[in-house]
């Protein structure tokens, strides 16, 4: 069974990748992961706040509500604390490449391009083989227009990709007007790969403390529905690396990905809840999947269920909603 799959370049053995978490952080379950079957591993964030730059202009884009982060267990309260770790994460991707044999993508989590650009070079030179750029931007200023939040994405793109000669993937989120239109903005940009998606941990209210509660959530299955049916339509369209994260748990997960069009399914709350052994689990069931159906290899899968291939194209347009709604039924007798 050939299980390899090509992800910007990148030849990887097969398409399970660890996506950013603090997993990723430590060198030990590094190792682990790789035992396990990983093909490429994605280190935890280095955050814009974190790295030393123009106070001014991060205060600027700070303003638009950008203050929460994917891969980040806490919340960094005061400046001054940001500039702490921006070299020790450089030294952990030094010794990610010594110890590993499998590709190391860094990450750089942030919204302005001033504050990414020096240190996109400086992971390169440490030995990162990618780049994975997380524009975690939840703009909450009303006179910021639509097309204004589409080109902080572009101009941090395509800042990071003139200062470096590694791949660049964008990690986006889904909330855009017209996905496919801002998928050819950010390939125009340089991206070499669309990440999809990231997943905004979204607040509660405690009604008793009157505080809102930041805990984390960690995702489930049907998450992944929204990436398989954006991977679905834009795969074929735009000759670009697609990767689905975000509800990868099971064999089935990652192989329903594949079959809509990605190149790679990246997993971290089943890696969270389950250990880094979970990934040779979820291989061995890809390889039972793809035998039972007769498939011998990754490539010979993928896509065949995207929009351009499947039998249904409506199915991942308006058809697929007046479709569902009028045969749904109700699974019990109400009295």
């Amino acid at each position: 069974m050939d299980m390899s799959t090509t992800y910007m370049g990148l030849k990887l053995a097969n398409p399970l990748v660890p996506s950013a978490s603090p997993l990723t952080m430590d060198l030990d379950t590094l190792r682990k992961l790789e035992d396990a079957g990983a093909s490429a591993v994605v280190l935890g964030s280095l955050f814009e706040e974190q790295i030393a730059h123009d106070a001014e202009e991060l205060e600027h884009y700070l303003h638009y509500g950008a203050d929460r982060f994917a891969e980040s267990l806490s919340y960094f309260p005061e400046v001054q604390e940001f500039k702490l770790g921006a070299e020790t994460y450089l030294d952990h991707i030094r010794k990610a490449r010594e110890a590993l044999g499998i590709p190391v993508i860094a990450s750089l989590n942030g919204i302005s391009a001033k504050g990414w650009v020096s240190y996109a070079r400086k992971m390169e030179q440490a030995g990162a083989n990618a780049l994975e750029l997380n524009v975690y931007f939840i703009p909450t200023n009303p006179s910021l227009s639509a097309r204004d939040v589409e080109q902080v994405h572009c101009t941090v793109l395509a800042a990071v990709k003139a200062s470096v000669n590694i791949p660049v993937a964008m990690k986006i989120s889904p909330y855009f007007s017209n996905m496919p239109a801002m998928a050819k903005s950010l390939k125009d940009a340089g991206a070499d790969a669309l990440v999809m998606f990231n997943r905004f941990y979204q607040p509660n209210i405690d009604p008793e403390k009157l505080e809102v509660d930041l805990s984390v959530n960690l995702s489930h299955s049907n998450e992944s529905l929204l990436r398989l049916r954006w991977i679905a339509i834009l795969s074929g369209r735009l000759q670009i690396s697609l990767a689905a994260t975000g509800g990868i748990h099971t064999s089935g997960d990652a192989v329903k990905m594949l079959m809509a069009g990605a190149d790679v399914t990246m997993l971290c709350s089943a890696l969270l809840k389950s250990g880094p052994g979970h990934i040779q689990a979820v291989r061995e069931g890809m390889e039972s999947l793809m035998e039972k159906h007769g498939y011998n290899s990754v490539n010979e899968m993928k896509g065949v269920m995207s929009q351009q291939k499947c039998p249904e194209p409506s199915a991942y347009e308006r058809g697929n909603y007046i479709k569902a709604l009028t045969s749904y039924g109700p699974t019990s007798t109400f009295e």
